[in-house]
């Protein structure tokens, strides 16, 4: 009889945090729920704890009082994720942390030797440097949930080093796909929110409007597969069935095809490396009639631009545009500025915050830090 896997997730009030959750409810047997964490929402959180018989949660310190199941730790605090995500008797850790608030976690995971399904973008953009030469040493295996990289990684399995040429990341397009550069500068809220194939939270659906998400997976891509940027590239491809191909040196493509859900690739990352064993909707090519692609064009979407050159410059040029980019989506759904300025508030931050190695978390954190209160001043003046 199989072992549950005992398994953490940080970020289950999310929208992959819960995901992850219906894919444990879909799976009986498969998992043990150890610990779950939430920034604000303890109601669903103590919900949650109660279905799945959890142990451990963590909840954010200006989060309100629930009523937890009797038992059930309840940790606060700066150190709660981290110490949640670094406990040595894990089989996984699925980091769904929303921004910044991932990499911490990400780290502690990582020095432990976890296995970590990665969610939180941040983590690898930000402390890349850090991450990838740790988890060599000590074992840990960081395993793609984005829908791009999931394809990617299953695309490689068996595939000779030798035999790639490169990747291509697809993209949907998102909301204002379609809409001018003049046009798309001065969207609602509610337009950029109406993403028209994938739910998401409101700052991923943003960045996916703006292609700042999709640069961010750039760099991943640049991470999880030792490929130099040069050799990752993105197309758009509205339907969003072929999630991401491989490029081989003789020309040719290797894609992965199907519906657009992320359980698929949650359900992946959480029984990797065992076969997953629920179909959460078939890919009818009869159903779906035709598949479309387009070149990606950066005029139109110039927080791309910005933060894949953040990323070819390394050191915390990637923490100083992930911050920025966060602070100034939050000024746009606060309606403080419009969509077209958050490309002005991360090309002003990059040009006015000194960029440093990215040796040490010290660095990145005082990058950071720097980058928010530069961003904020920003934001400031194109509010006035």
């Amino acid at each position: 009889m199989r072992v549950p896997k005992q398994i953490t997730i940080l970020g289950s009030t999310g929208s992959i945090g819960r995901a992850a959750l219906e894919v444990v409810a879909a799976s009986p047997g498969a998992f043990e729920v150890v610990a779950l964490s939430a920034l604000s929402n303890s109601t669903l959180l103590a919900e949650q704890a109660a279905r799945f018989g959890v142990q451990r949660v963590a909840i954010g310190d200006e989060a309100r009082s629930a009523d937890f199941p009797p038992g059930v730790v309840v940790l606060r605090g700066a150190g709660a994720l981290d110490d949640l995500a670094g406990d040595p008797d894990l089989d996984l850790v699925l980091n769904a942390l929303v921004g910044s608030s991932g990499l911490k976690p990400a780290l502690a995971a990582v020095r432990t030797g976890n296995r970590v399904a990665v969610a939180n973008k941040e983590s690898l953009v930000m402390a890349g440097e850090l991450l990838i030469p740790m988890a060599s040493v000590t074992g840990s295996e960081l395993i793609p949930v984005d829908s791009e990289h999931s394809a990617i990684f299953r695309c490689l399995k068996g595939t000779r080093r030798d035999e790639v040429d490169g990747v291509t990341l697809t993209a949907s397009g998102g909301p204002l796909r379609g809409m001018s550069s003049e046009a798309s500068a001065t969207a609602s809220l509610d337009d950029v929110l109406n993403h028209p194939t994938w739910n998401m939270g409101r700052k991923v659906t943003v960045d996916s409007a703006s292609m700042f998400n999709k640069g961010l997976e750039v760099m991943e891509a640049h991470w999880l597969f030792d490929l130099p940027y040069d050799r990752i590239a993105v197309v758009v491809h509205p339907q969003s069935i072929v999630h991401s191909l491989v490029r081989l040196v003789d020309g040719s493509l290797l894609a992965h095809l199907g519906e657009p859900d992320m359980k698929v690739p949650i359900q992946y990352a959480m029984f990797y490396p065992d076969p997953p064993p629920v179909a959460f909707g078939r890919c009818d090519l009869g159903a779906i009639g035709g598949l479309s692609f387009e070149p990606l064009d950066e005029a139109c979407y110039p927080c791309y631009g910005l933060i894949v050159e953040a990323g070819r410059i390394g050191g915390t040029a990637p923490a100083i545009a992930a911050t920025a980019d966060e602070v100034a989506v939050g000024a746009f759904t606060d309606e403080r500025i419009r969509f077209g300025q958050i490309a002005s508030v991360i090309e002003a931050t990059l040009d006015g915050v000194r960029f440093a190695p990215a040796d040490n978390m010290d660095h990145i954190l005082a990058a950071e830090d720097e980058a928010r209160v530069y961003a904020l001043g920003v934001v400031a003046q194109l509010a006035d």
